[in-house]
């Protein structure tokens, strides 16, 4: 099969029933990832810990390393970041938003863009797939520990 450069969009979201403040002080805490689906361990590869710059290193348990470096932050409304090794990508950009519902409820919404280094048309439906359920494990993992 012939290999090429690919590219999509992805973004999942789930409703949370928790405030605002509550769901952006676990989401905003960029190595606190336990709602992570199967992470192994998180750690700062930077100085800076929150904002625009923090740089992050995130092992998981299939022996997958990323690394990651928030590009945009704005509290209690999103953060973005860019992956800069570990995926067979040339280019992945996310955004994880918090909009609240209403007093006790919100929306958390997790999109990206990614740029396929080169690959088969299968391999890159197989990879979007299994970001797709990496988003909605994770989120599904963070509302049930929100939810508690």
């Amino acid at each position: 099969m012939e290999k090429s450069y690919h590219a999509d969009t992805l973004k999942k979201s789930v409703i949370i029933a928790a405030n605002l403040q509550k769901t952006w002080n676990v989401v905003s805490k960029i190595v606190d990832l336990k709602w992570l689906d199967n992470i192994k361990t998180a750690k700062f590869l930077s100085a800076k810990t929150r904002g625009i710059g923090a740089t992050r290193h995130i092992s998981f348990i299939d022996g997958t390393n990323v690394e990651e470096i928030i590009v945009g932050w704005k509290p209690k409304k999103y953060f973005s970041y860019i992956a800069i090794s570990g995926l067979p990508l040339r280019g992945y950009h996310a955004t994880i938003t918090i909009t609240a519902k209403n007093k006790n409820s919100v929306i958390v919404e997790w999109q990206s863009f990614f740029s396929s280094e080169l690959m088969t048309k299968s391999e890159f439906r197989e990879f979007h797939k299994l970001l797709s359920n990496f988003y909605s494990k994770s989120l599904k993992n963070l509302r049930i520990s929100l939810e508690k």
